[in-house]
């Protein structure tokens, strides 16, 4: 059985592939200026604590925490050790693997994403969000889950 050439995209559905593909590159260079701007934050160490923070009992296995930011186990290697240094993260033995490592959300920390918050949102607002008129978010999100997946 053979199966039938794709279809050539209508023009809206190329308007969409081309505006996705610049996307996934301009909005976290934006919300990256806007918090290395304003907070002296990198975006990825703003994603790293907030992924920290959501976690039970604020910490995570750094292989997790590593998928999770889209990064190598290396390169989040390298995050958390700049984040030690400042003292809002810290990296501890895993109770259930004692070669691993997990990463932990300090108080100090959590206080640090409490005080950069505010310019991630207004970032992710300007930049995203307020683009989005009209649009229907959660059918956009359920679609957009179903792509990353």
């Amino acid at each position: 059985m053979s199966q039938s050439p794709p279809q050539p995209l209508t023009p809206d559905e190329e308007a969409l592939v081309r505006s996705l593909a610049r996307i996934i590159y301009a909005l976290p260079r934006a919300l990256d200026t806007d918090l290395v701007r304003e907070q002296h934050m990198p975006l990825i160490e703003y994603l790293t604590l907030m992924h920290l923070s959501e976690a039970p009992g604020r910490q995570l296995r750094m292989s997790d925490l590593a998928t999770i930011c889209e990064l190598s186990v290396s390169g989040m290697t390298r995050v958390v050790q700049r984040l030690e240094k400042q003292g809002i993260v810290r990296r501890v033995r895993s109770e259930e693997d004692a070669r691993g490592w997990n990463a932990v959300l300090t108080d100090s920390g959590f206080a640090r994403l409490r005080e950069a918050w505010p310019t991630n949102l207004a970032s992710v607002r300007r930049h995203f969000l307020d683009h989005m008129g009209g649009l229907d978010i959660r059918t956009l999100a359920a679609a957009l889950e179903k792509v990353a997946t």
